[in-house]
Order: C-alpha cells, then structure tokens, then sequence
C-alpha cells in the first residue's frame, strides 16, 4: 500500500473511532456537535486531535467524560500511534490536558474538588437517557413502516436482526440501539424482546402509548440541551448554521432571528 493510501485509510479509521465517542448529555457524537477542532496525523503515524466545547465554563466533569473517551477511542486504533489530545479554551484546560496525557482519572486530576463527584453514576444517568432517545427513534421507525404495536411490543431480539427495511439512517439508528441493549443487558437472548423499559419490565400493546410519552419528554429536553450547546458555540467561535436557508431553533433560542420588515404603508 503507497504511503497516500495509508494515511487515507488511517484517516478514515480515525474519524471512525471519533465518530463512536458521544457527547454523553446529549447522546450525540462529538464530531456532528463540532467538538473536534481538528485531528490530523502525521507523516510517522503520529496523532494530533483538538477538542473545544461551546463555553469556558463548561462543566468540567462532562470535559473529563468526553476527553476519556476519545482517549480510549484513540488507543484502539489499529496502528497504535502516539497521541496528542488537547481541550482549547476552557478554565481547567491545562489541569486536564496534563492529567489525561498522564493518563490520570478525574479524581486524580481535580482532587479535593472532585470528592462528591461519582462519574460511574452519572454515566449510568447518561445511559438511562441515550438508551430511551435511541429506543423511541426505533419504535417510531418502525410504527412508520407500518408494523402494529403489537408487533412491536412482542418483537424478539431475532426479529430484530432480521429486519431488512430501512434508509442507511434507520439502519444506523437500529445499530445504536442494539448497542444500547447490550450494554444494559450484556446476555439478552435471541428470544427475549427488544422493547423493554429501562428496569427490565416488559412493555405491553396497551402500556406503549405512556411508555412512548415518557420516551418523548427525555428526547425533547435533550434535543432543546443540544440546540442550546450548539448555539452557545456557534456563538462562540462565530460559526453559521443555515438550514435549508431557513432559521434553526437554535436562532429562536439565542434571538438572532431578525424581526420582520414593516412595509411603509403599514398602518
């Protein structure tokens, strides 16, 4: 393989491993919110990757959740490269820049002020919200192509392998909620059902329209959290998001729709 196809294919596979790591609030990739600033590798093999969020007083504990990730998404790549991985522009930047390149946790990190601060519980907050997004995006992909909601309710995890329909976005939507299933449930069985609440408890034809309600109201805060992230950092480092030439409700949120014209012979 020539040197220019090398350094493609690892290129691909870099942003691959990037694009797995979420924002964990908002269970979206930290590519598609604009958190890498850049992520280049060198002509030895080297990578360099720069990470930025949308304010300086970001909370540090969801910095140090991100940054450990991409760590651990950069320590898989096949060629086992040296690394650089650096947070611009936040306050604790060079407390964490120094402590992620040492490898350190965020209890080694912030020490004293990271005593009441139990990340595993708040990653399993976090997985409790992803996994409801990812599930109602499911059953709302599959109520779209017509199936019953008592086909939904009964489907077993066969079934849902073999479904065949779909746009690459469904496709894609389906493989992130099955591995949101097995990451709660590591040994679900071909025969057990997909569509389960978080606890285990089984979800009925009758229990699903309050089951999809409660689904609803997560998705919705964590799509509002995300439109206001990406509008603090658009704001930030002046960027532009244009919609189809339409405003975004990110501009509602922060006020930078214009107020119509008023004709002159307005009344």
């Amino acid at each position: 393989m020539s040197a220019a196809k090398l350094l493609e294919s690892r290129q691909r596979e870099l942003w691959r491993r990037l694009e797995g790591v979420n924002d964990p609030e908002l269970d979206e990739p930290v590519t598609d919110m604009g958190f890498i600033e850049r992520a280049e590798i060198a002509a030895d093999g080297r990578v360099e990757v720069g990470f930025r969020l949308p304010t300086y007083w970001c909370s540090p504990n969801f910095a140090f959740l991100m940054l450990d990730d991409v760590r651990t998404a950069l320590d898989a790549l096949s060629w086992s490269p040296e690394y650089g991985l650096t947070l611009h522009d936040h306050m604790f930047a060079e407390e964490v820049n120094k402590g992620i390149l040492e490898g350190k946790s965020f209890a080694e990190i912030f020490g004293s002020l990271a005593e009441k601060t139990d990340l595993e519980d708040l990653r399993e907050k976090f997985r409790l919200k992803a996994f409801k997004r990812r599930q109602e995006a499911i059953i709302l992909d599959l109520r779209s192509s017509g199936m019953a909601d008592s086909e939904i309710a009964g489907m077993t995890l066969s079934v849902f392998d073999t479904l065949g329909f779909g746009s690459e976005d469904v496709l894609k939507r389906r493989l992130r909620y099955r591995h949101a299933l097995f990451l709660r449930w590591p040994a679900l069985h071909p025969r057990d059902p997909v569509i389960l609440s978080y606890d285990g408890g089984r979800v009925t034809t009758e229990t699903l329209p309050v089951h999809l309600a409660d689904l609803r109201s997560v998705r919705i805060n964590m799509e509002f959290n995300g439109a206001l992230c990406r509008g603090l950092k658009h704001t930030r480092y002046k960027e532009v998001e244009i919609v189809d030439g339409e405003p975004t409700l990110v501009d509602f949120i922060l006020n930078r729709v214009p107020a119509p014209a008023v004709r002159a012979d307005t009344p």
